[in-house]
């Protein structure tokens, strides 16, 4: 089945990087797009970053300058490289993709931005 596992959360101090990491088992990954979502405290999950199957990029817009979705096919695995975090960047951050119509996420990895 489809499994989707996160890794690479923390707590960093504002201004700071982390890389995300989302390995995904069970499809073919090369074949279908893959996105990262965050969901803030009392918000809605957001989209905060897409890669189609071809490498094409989309991101927010606030995090587009400082973000970058990037995928390792021969790994089965998409990276989220964050840069320059602020505290607004907090959440935990959860790996997506739709394979036959059906939507599947990982169970999430915490990012806190705090001094």
């Amino acid at each position: 089945q489809v499994q989707l596992v996160e890794s690479g959360g923390g707590l960093v101090h504002p201004g700071g990087s982390l890389r995300l990491s989302c390995a995904s088992s069970g499809f073919a990954f090369s074949s279908y797009p893959m996105a990262w979502f965050r969901q803030a405290p009392g918000g809605q999950r957001e989209l905060v970053a897409y890669i189609t199957s071809g490498g094409t990029k989309t991101y927010k817009d606030s995090v587009k300058d400082r973000f970058t979705i990037s995928r390792d096919n021969a790994k089965n695995t998409v990276y989220l490289q964050m840069s320059d975090l602020n505290p607004e960047d907090t959440a935990p951050y959860y790996c997506h993709t739709t394979v036959l119509r059906l939507d599947y996420w990982g169970q999430g990895t915490q990012v806190t931005v705090s001094s």
